[in-house]
């Protein structure tokens, strides 16, 4: 017999001043890996981003969008409001382009891997929790030699050059495609996935492709990074998107 312990009893009972939990992270959608050779297919576009009209009820519509898309492909709501925004853009700018939110997704999803952080912690005004800066382009095995484009303006390096943002844009690309995405004037912000996306999505387009055609969408893809492994993973990501947004 054990004595001098006792026993309390705990269950359903709850601090009420600790600290609400937080929600529950969704696992990402499995992606089933793909290898299409350049120009051979282009992924699915999936379910379109509402057409973005001078309407009040545009913002609610989009997001209404987001908030559908999400619980499908496992991105968080306020990422894919700036990638469908994006598509938006360039169905009023470039109709001819074709862009889909999910290319951006899967551009998006390759460059959280390839950097290690976390797309989903990104507050409501769009900016990243933590600055997203890679490593520096310093010329070490495997990485290539691009020496200081800004003054360390952006990076924090007058060195060498380093991808920055969610969307990993070297800087000299940044400044040369940059788009503020909200229209108020301010200075763009790579850091801002709003901006980030709208910005890749012009550098997309900006070749004149038909990025609804195989041949268009890899020309814009190895134009965004040449490496064809990129664009496979690419591939693989926005297809597995666009499939999951149509989903029953």
């Amino acid at each position: 017999m054990l004595t001098g312990v006792v026993l309390v009893v705990t269950i359903g009972l709850r601090d009420p001043n600790a600290p609400a939990a937080p929600p529950p992270v969704q696992p990402a959608l499995a992606i089933p890996e793909q290898r299409p050779q350049p120009g051979a297919e282009a992924p699915r576009a999936g379910l379109a981003a509402p057409v973005d009209r001078p309407q009040v009820s545009d913002r609610a519509e989009l997001d209404a969008w987001a908030t559908r898309v999400a619980g499908k492909t496992h991105v968080a709501v306020r990422v894919l409001a700036a990638y469908g925004r994006a598509e938006m853009w360039m169905q009023r700018e470039k109709p001819t382009c074709h862009l889909s939110w999910a290319t951006l997704a899967g551009i998006g999803r390759v460059e959280t891997e390839r950097g290690e952080f976390d797309l989903a912690a990104i507050g409501a005004d769009g900016r990243v929790a933590k600055p997203v800066v890679g490593p520096p382009l310093d010329g070490s095995p495997g990485v290539p030699a691009v020496h200081d484009s800004d003054g360390g303006k952006l990076d924090g390096d007058k060195s060498w050059d380093h991808a920055i943002g969610p969307m990993q844009f070297l800087p000299s690309t940044w400044k040369k495609y940059q788009e503020r995405a909200n229209g108020d004037g301010g200075t763009p912000d790579p850091q801002n996935i709003d901006d980030a996306a709208f910005t890749a999505a012009r550098f997309l387009c900006s070749g004149g492709d038909d990025l609804g055609t195989p041949a268009g969408w890899w020309r814009a893809i190895l134009f965004y990074n040449q490496a064809l492994a990129y664009g496979q993973n690419v591939f693989s990501a926005a297809d597995a998107y666009a499939e999951a947004s149509v989903a029953p």
